[in-house]
C-alpha cells in the first residue's frame, strides 16, 4: 500500500512522515505498559480497554485530565525530555487515587512547533514509564504538530487517564470527624506546580539553570526537573488494610487550597509546622525569592505531595502498611471543629 506524503503539507511546515516514524519509536515504550485490558495498537482511531477483569459489583469510573504547565520550560532549558512524561501521568492518576479509583488506561497529547520524532519518542518513553509506575496502559494519544503556532522546539504536553473503583469504597469524606490523623505522603520535590513562581525567582532566561547548590546535591535545574511522584500504588495498598476517609493531592495552591477540598464542612486541618520535612528546594525558593511563608504554603506542596486522613487508632498501622509499600509516610496533624480551611502552627 502507498504511504500516504504530500509534498504541499510538508511545504506548509507539516511532515506527515515524521509522524509515522514518531509512532514507530514510541511503539517500544508503550509496549511496556499493556496490561490484560489494553486491546487496541497504537495507530487507530480510538483506545479500546476491556473491564472483564475489574471485579467490581457497582463500577464507578473517574476520569482526570491535566498537563504539566510551565515545568516544560525546564525541560526544554536543559534539553532533557524523558521524565517530564511522568510528571503528565503523575497530575492525572494522582487525582483519581483520591476517589479511590485504580487508573486503568491513559492517553497523551502533544502538541509541536515541528515534530523532532526522536524528541517526541523521548517524551512518551516518560508517559510509559509514569504509566508503569501507576500500573495503567498507555492505549492512545496524539502528537499534533502546529507550525507558525509556536517556535519550532516547543511543545506543550496534556494527559488523560480513566480509573475505576467499586462504589462502597470511594473515599467520601463523609466519616471525617475532629481529631482523626493526616498523615504526608513525601513529595520528590516541587512536583508540577508553581512554576511559574519559580521561573520568576530564578529568571532562566538569563541563565543560572546550571548553578549548583550543596543543599541539593544538584544543579538547580536538575533538583526542578525531579519527577512527580505517583502514589497509586502506596494508596492502594493502604486501601486494602485500613479505612481512608479523604486524601488531598497537593498540587497548585499548595495546602491551603487542596486540603480544604478533601474535609466536610466544619472541619479543619490543623498542621504542625514542625513536623512537616520541608525539602531543601523549597529553601532555596523562598530565600531567593524573599517569598512570605504563606505565600509558599499557598503555592508549593511544600515536601507533602498527598495527605491522607485516617481514624486515630489507624494511625500508627497506616503508617506501616505505606512504609512497607515504599512510602516514608509520617504524621502531620489531625482535624479539629471549626470554619472550613488549613491551620499550619
Amino acid at each position: 500500500m502507498e504511504k500516504s506524503f504530500s509534498e504541499s503539507y510538508k511545504a506548509a511546515g507539516v511532515d506527515i512522515t515524521a509522524g509515522y516514524k514518531s509512532v514507530e519509536l514510541m511503539k517500544q515504550h508503550i509496549k511496556r505498559t499493556l496490561t490484560s485490558g489494553a486491546m487496541s495498537d497504537i495507530g487507530g482511531f480510538g483506545g479500546l480497554f476491556d473491564l472483564k477483569d475489574e471485579m467490581c459489583s457497582e463500577p464507578i469510573l473517574v476520569s482526570g485530565t491535566d498537563g504539566v504547565g510551565t515545568k516544560l520550560k525546564i525541560a526544554m532549558l536543559l534539553d532533557k525530555h524523558d521524565t517530564i512524561g511522568i510528571d503528565c501521568v503523575a497530575m492525572c492518576v494522582n487525582d483519581v487515587i483520591c476517589c479511590g479509583a485504580k487508573p486503568l488506561f491513559f492517553l497523551d497529547y502533544i502538541a509541536c512547533g515541528k515534530n523532532y520524532p526522536e524528541k517526541i519518542a523521548s517524551i512518551v518513553s516518560g508517559v510509559a514509564e509514569g504509566c508503569v509506575r501507576a500500573g495503567c496502559a498507555l492505549i492512545g494519544g496524539e502528537t499534533a504538530e502546529h507550525p507558525g503556532m509556536m517556535p519550532e522546539d516547543d511543545y506543550d504536553l496534556a494527559g488523560f487517564t480513566v480509573g475505576i473503583v467499586n462504589k462502597p469504597d470511594v473515599f467520601d469524606n463523609k466519616s471525617v470527624k475532629a481529631g482523626d490523623v493526616i498523615i504526608a505522603l513525601p513529595s520528590s520535590g516541587v512536583h508540577s506546580n508553581g512554576f511559574s513562581l519559580v521561573r520568576k525567582v530564578f529568571d532562566f532566561d538569563k541563565g543560572g539553570i546550571d548553578k549548583t547548590y550543596d543543599e541539593l546535591g544538584s544543579t538547580i535545574g536538575e533538583a526542578l526537573l525531579t519527577p512527580t511522584e505517583i502514589y497509586v500504588k502506596p494508596v492502594l495498598a493502604l486501601a486494602k488494610e485500613v479505612k481512608i476517609k479523604a486524601v488531598s493531592h497537593i498540587t497548585g495552591g499548595g495546602f491551603y487550597e487542596n486540603i480544604p477540598r478533601s474535609l466536610p464542612e466544619g472541619i479543619t486541618a490543623v498542621i504542625e509546622k514542625k513536623a512537616l520535612k520541608i525539602l531543601p528546594v523549597f529553601d532555596i525558593i523562598e530565600k531567593t525569592g524573599n517569598i512570605p511563608e504563606r505565600d509558599m504554603f499557598n503555592t508549593f506542596n511544600m515536601g507533602v505531595g498527598m495527605s491522607i486522613t485516617v481514624a486515630p487508632e489507624d494511625a500508627d498501622r497506616a503508617v506501616r502498611i505505606l512504609h512497607e509499600s515504599g512510602t516514608d509516610a509520617y504524621i502531620i496533624g489531625e482535624t479539629a471543629s471549626g470554619e472550613d480551611g488549613v491551620k499550619i502552627c
